[in-house]
């Protein structure tokens, strides 16, 4: 049963599976080759074979990094007679990255995907966007939401029951005493960078997303500056940074990692040794969720 839902899942979340570790490269022609034939061997592959930078990059980094869709049989031999928890990312995982971060729709196909694997798994998404911003998007009533980075967390109610402002039970926000300061801090941004070109804020309610990917690369460090002045005044208060942007978020202990260990408990997994965590991200934040896996 579990390697059937665990096939599943994979074809359900579009991954292309491979049984070999090693890089499979498509050999190209030297433009400068001699041995290039503009004649009757045009359109074959002829001349010197060279391997693109970026692919020796990628290959040694696998290395130390390898694939785990090319490790899928490792992952169901590991998830044997185990509960498989299902942990996924939003912007760049079930969303492409737009230069607008208020299209970063979720398409059709990818609705009925994520609806399709929390039938066969507990599936929650964990993202830096506000919780409430994310279920807009992804709009399924069968998963669990974390937004903020994990600070705004909406699932399954402890023993002790907590509620947010719309009285909605299981709501866990432990920066909850940081608001204010959060608004005073995205008017003051507002205010410091609104010379700046293509610079965009996003309220994420406990973090502040300052988004780049539209600033002339000549203003970035200009921006960075601007934003990190404000920060290193306030030690209650941290500068993290992700794929063109900067996230001003509050100082506690608490990431996305925490998040994760959190909603294994409330969905009553966190004592249990026969539970498979699986989680998929691609930011630098969700390497706090990937370090819980190694500890």
């Amino acid at each position: 049963m579990i390697k059937r839902n665990l096939a599943k899942f994979n074809q359900t979340m579009g991954f292309q599976i491979s049984h070999s570790n090693k890089l499979k490269v498509k050999p190209f022609s030297d433009p400068d080759s001699d041995d290039n034939d503009d004649g009757a061997n045009h359109g074959s592959v002829t001349g010197r074979v060279l391997i693109p930078p970026d692919v020796v990059v990628y290959a040694s980094w696998l290395v130390k990094h390898p694939s785990a869709l090319n490790s899928f049989d490792s992952i169901m031999k590991e998830a044997k007679g185990k509960k498989v928890v299902v942990f996924l990312d939003y912007d760049g995982t079930l969303s492409p990255i737009v230069e607008d971060p208020d299209t970063a729709f979720l398409s059709a196909e990818m609705r009925a995907a994520v609806r399709e694997v929390a039938k066969y798994f507990p599936t929650s998404i964990i993202s830096g966007r506000g919780r409430d911003k994310v279920k807009e998007f992804v709009q399924l009533n069968n998963v669990y939401y974390a937004g903020s980075h994990g600070l705004d967390i909406m699932a399954p109610p402890r023993a002790v029951k907590s509620c947010d402002k719309k009285g909605n039970e299981g709501a866990f926000q432990p920066a909850k005493l940081f608001l204010p300061a959060i608004q005073d801090i995205t008017i003051e941004l507002e205010d410091k960078i609104r010379e700046i070109q293509g610079a965009r804020i996003e309220d994420n309610r406990f973090c502040i997303s300052v988004h780049y990917r539209q600033v002339p690369p000549q203003d970035h460090e200009i921006l960075k500056e601007k934003v990190k002045s404000l920060v290193e005044n306030r030690p209650q208060f941290r500068l993290t940074e992700g794929k063109m942007v900067l996230e001003v978020r509050p100082s506690i202990e608490w990431n996305k990692g925490d998040a994760l260990n959190y909603l294994l408990d409330t969905l009553g997994f966190s004592n249990a040794k026969d539970v498979l965590p699986l989680y998929i991200g691609d930011d630098r934040t969700d390497e706090d969720a990937f370090k819980v896996y190694t500890k």
